[in-house]
């Protein structure tokens, strides 16, 4: 894991893999929308994007790709597979439509989306993300939305995950759920990570940093997460507030700021259950 100075823009994920620690969140977006907010995106400095098979908006943001003329090595690219691909055939196939809606040849991050434990597979996909890693096809592999026990899973099974990304945001911190994380190696990505409602940005704790460091409330959130070592994937397609989100590497909060946010904790679970929602 790379260390907290300000400047740290990248954690390691695997060997020789540097992934960047704030991406761009593409659900709900699609269509032009999703491809105009990429194109966009990436010229204001960008070069991680985030989508998804069921977000319905590969090809698009292929589409934004190709438009902002950026060479695709420059860029990290995260996408993720349904569970009707879980086994390590239709993980290949997965990948195959995949790359072919969003016009590359490779993925820098390909994830199971949900591990649907009901179907019993997920152990599988993952060995089948292992197989296009072992191949070149993918850069790197990982899950979403897998709990401990999830976790634990594909790990008996002999694999190391890498990257699993959930749901955490100054009031959802799933501390237990970042604790085995950190227990087993494994990189936290954050999805929602300024929430659903943002109500927390109106708390002392994130408004009185922002006031003394002359930032928005959401970019002390972001430095939040990404000080704590985790990836963020906050959506926008507000040009302004794209740029913001990545000016979050240049001001360090104290401890006394972070551990404030940290007791934003609730307890609360994230808005999905695992064991249950999938698709």
């Amino acid at each position: 894991m790379s260390g907290t100075t300000a400047e740290t823009t990248t954690t390691e994920l695997s060997p020789g893999v540097q992934i960047p620690l704030i991406s761009l969140g593409t659900w709900p977006l699609t269509g032009e929308d999703a491809a105009a907010a990429v194109n966009q995106a990436i010229g204001n400095g960008y070069r991680h994007i985030d989508t998804a098979e069921n977000y319905a908006n590969e090809a698009a943001v292929g589409e934004g790709i190709r438009r902002s003329g950026i060479d695709r090595g420059d860029l990290f690219l995260t996408t993720k597979f349904n569970t009707q691909w879980h086994n390590r055939s239709g993980v290949r196939d997965a990948f195959g439509q995949a790359a072919r809606r969003l016009g590359t040849d490779y993925l820098d991050l390909f994830l199971v989306h949900w591990p649907n434990p009901a179907q019993g597979r997920f152990v599988e996909a993952c060995e089948g993300l292992q197989d296009l890693v072992d191949d070149g096809s993918i850069r790197a592999w990982g899950v979403s939305n897998f709990k401990p026990a999830h976790l634990q899973a594909v790990q008996e099974a002999g694999m190391e995950v890498p990257l699993n990304q959930v749901q955490v945001d100054p009031e959802h911190g799933q501390p237990a759920q970042l604790a085995y994380h950190r227990e087993h190696g494994i990189v936290t990505a954050a999805y929602s990570p300024l929430g659903g409602n943002g109500s927390f940005l109106e708390q002392t704790a994130v408004r009185d940093p922002a006031r003394e460091l002359g930032k928005t409330p959401a970019q002390i959130v972001l430095r939040w997460h990404v000080q704590h070592g985790r990836v963020a994937v906050p959506k926008s397609a507000d040009s302004q507030r794209q740029r913001e989100n990545l000016e979050v590497f240049s001001f360090a909060l104290t401890q006394q700021h972070m551990a404030a946010i940290d007791a934003l904790e609730t307890g609360a679970p994230p808005r999905l259950d695992s064991d249950t929602y999938f698709h």
